[in-house]
């Protein structure tokens, strides 16, 4: 009988982590829940209807002493990790690059990058000391790893340099039987995207309305990568609002 395998998703409490975290639970996969606040963790917990599949864990992923910490802890209950889904992440305000502070600027990088890092880095380790050796990470990046919207350098400069963490590790994974993509999210219905439904600003001046998709259909495609074997790797997969505005930038 083959054992459960076992999954981290940080990010886990609200969105695309929770969606991602109850469609592998469905799947059977046991899950570490991360997050700041552990109250939405246990929610998504219950709402699983599997709690004993899921290890809620309170961390700042821009605190590397956390991340190790948090790592250590699902070593400990589960004995291996086989996916990482690297998730959390936050925006700074819409506001002109010019009236950017400096703490929201390094409080976006402290999280979209540096605790990407960090999480990535505590999954090598962990990969490939492990037995059988190796597992998958999947970084969540975004449209806006390609394209900016108006006012978010903060966050579309990280997620540029996702882009750059993925296409390196992926390298640097092979020899270990790490397997390392990414997932680009165009409008997702979470509450980080909710102003889009009622108007957001567009890249001509004007305030548009911008078509959603359903959350859960990030949660199906991280499970689709999630279960690839580790001979396969899907490097990049985008999935987004059919009539958003990217293709074709309109």
């Amino acid at each position: 009988m083959s054992h459960p395998k076992i999954a981290i998703v940080t990010g886990a409490g609200t969105g695309i982590g929770k969606a991602a975290a109850l469609a592998l639970l469905a799947d059977g996969w046991r899950v570490a829940l991360v997050g700041r606040r552990l109250q939405p963790l246990e929610e998504v917990a219950h709402a699983s209807l599997l709690p004993e599949a899921c290890l809620p864990l309170s961390a700042d992923v821009a605190d590397p002493q956390a991340v190790k910490n948090f790592f250590a802890q699902v070593l400990n209950q589960w004995g291996r990790i086989d996916l990482l889904f690297n998730n959390a992440g936050i925006s700074a305000p819409g506001v002109p690059l010019e009236e950017l502070s400096v703490e929201q600027w390094r409080n976006v990088v402290d999280i979209n990058l540096n605790g990407m890092f960090y999480c990535l880095q505590q999954a090598f380790i962990a990969m490939k000391s492990q037995t059988p050796q190796g597992g998958r990470i999947i970084n969540n990046g975004s449209i806006s790893a390609y394209t900016p919207r108006p006012n978010s350098i903060a966050y579309t400069a990280t997620k540029h340099a996702v882009t750059g963490l993925t296409k390196t590790a992926a390298l640097d994974g092979r020899k270990y039987g790490i397997a390392v993509g990414q997932i680009d999210i165009g409008n997702a219905a979470t509450e980080m995207v909710a102003k889009m439904a009622t108007g957001i600003l567009q890249a001509n001046g004007d305030i548009a309305k911008e078509p959603l998709m359903d959350v859960k259909h990030v949660g199906e495609s991280v499970l689709y990568m999630a279960n690839m074997p580790l001979s396969a790797n899907v490097l990049f997969h985008t999935v987004m609002a059919t009539n958003m505005p990217f293709v074709g930038r309109g």
